[in-house]
């Protein structure tokens, strides 16, 4: 659902900048106690994980093609304030470097992707999982849902921006009626990828996700004496390693950029659909950085065309860890800062 420079006018494209820029101050202030229960290198794994399985389009039929917008999966594994950072981090790469999504239009993606679908996506989480037993593996189905509803919710929120501010006139319940259509089926490409990403780390380590740290039972410390005691699990006194854990992440993420992607589905995404069939996909321009050596997910010099998105994939991959940790660290700093 990257959208392209010249699908909005210029006041509705500042309204969102300005939303956008907005939401990652604030997150900027609040993400600090997120970080210090995550830690910064899970922000930033993922982060570049986000961007690795954003390049993996999904056929959804009919010669259309979805792909994970993440905003769900990243609040629960990271927490929603840190989670838009994230995002936004992903939304920034993409933009500056691969010209995925227009630069004038970078504030409307963080809005639709980096804003809105975190926002749904933990809301419907937390409200399913007041409903749902009190056990860790109540965050898969309930970030599942979550994932799932955000997609067409971030697609009726495109089709509300185009009302106000769309280059070319066009029917809007025609809009609507296509854009929330089709993001439904990629919304369940969404919820699988969640829920077997989740179900993975939940089995594994869910004291690194996020939404399932309340849910986890208390920690039972023995002294040396024989007295006991226990700790909230929000609180751990001596947590589990996670370089272990992280390495595995960061090494699957790079199979994904590398391998995976080179099969991805060439069909155009929902967006891209949509807008062919309705006519208003010749307002799109071509992004400032189009001519970036690293644009459309290839190196520039490269012939063969595999090696040259393996390449790319990769180097979009360090490049947001590294984006993703920087920014994490800000957070941080601002936060101490704030506290001082």
């Amino acid at each position: 659902m990257h959208v392209p420079d010249g699908f909005f006018d210029a006041p509705t494209s500042i309204a969102t900048g300005l939303i956008a820029a907005g939401a990652v101050g604030v997150s900027l202030q609040r993400a600090n106690r997120e970080l210090r229960e995550t830690g910064p290198a899970l922000a930033g794994l993922t982060a570049a994980f986000v961007f690795a399985v954003q390049m993996v389009n999904f056929p959804v039929g009919a010669g259309t093609s979805g792909h994970l917008l993440g905003g769900a999966l990243a609040a629960a594994l990271v927490g929603p304030w840190t989670a838009v950072l994230v995002m936004s981090t992903v939304l920034l790469v993409q933009g500056l470097l691969f010209a995925d999504g227009g630069l004038t239009a970078l504030g409307t993606n963080i809005t639709l992707m980096g804003v809105i679908t975190v926002i749904v996506g933990y809301f419907v989480t937390r409200a399913l999982l007041q409903a749902l037993p009190k056990r860790v593996g109540s965050v898969v189905p309930a970030t599942t849902i979550g994932a799932l509803v955000s997609v067409p919710v971030a697609a009726l929120a495109f089709t509300g921006l185009y009302a106000v501010g769309g280059a070319v006139e066009i029917p809007i319940g025609k809009l609507a009626t296509a854009m929330v259509g089709w993001h439904i089926l990629v919304g369940l490409g969404e919820a699988v990828i969640t829920a077997a990403v989740l179900s993975a780390v939940v089995a594994t380590r869910p004291d690194l996700v996020y939404a399932a740290r309340h849910l986890q039972k208390d920690l039972v410390l023995v002294d040396a004496d024989g007295n006991t005691s226990t700790v909230a699990p929000d609180r751990p006194i001596a947590p589990k390693p996670a370089g272990r854990s992280l390495g595995v992440g960061v090494a699957f993420t790079f199979l994904i950029a590398g391998v995976i992607s080179l099969f991805a589905s060439a069909h155009p995404d929902g967006l891209e659909f949509v807008g062919a069939k309705l006519g208003f996909e010749s307002a799109a321009k071509d992004s400032a950085v189009a001519s970036s050596p690293l644009a459309d997910y290839g190196v520039s010099g490269i012939g063969n065309t595999q090696v040259s998105g393996a390449l790319a994939g990769i180097i979009g991959v360090l490049v947001t860890i590294a984006v993703g940790l920087a920014i994490a660290k800000l957070a941080s700093i601002r936060s101490a800062a704030r506290t001082e």
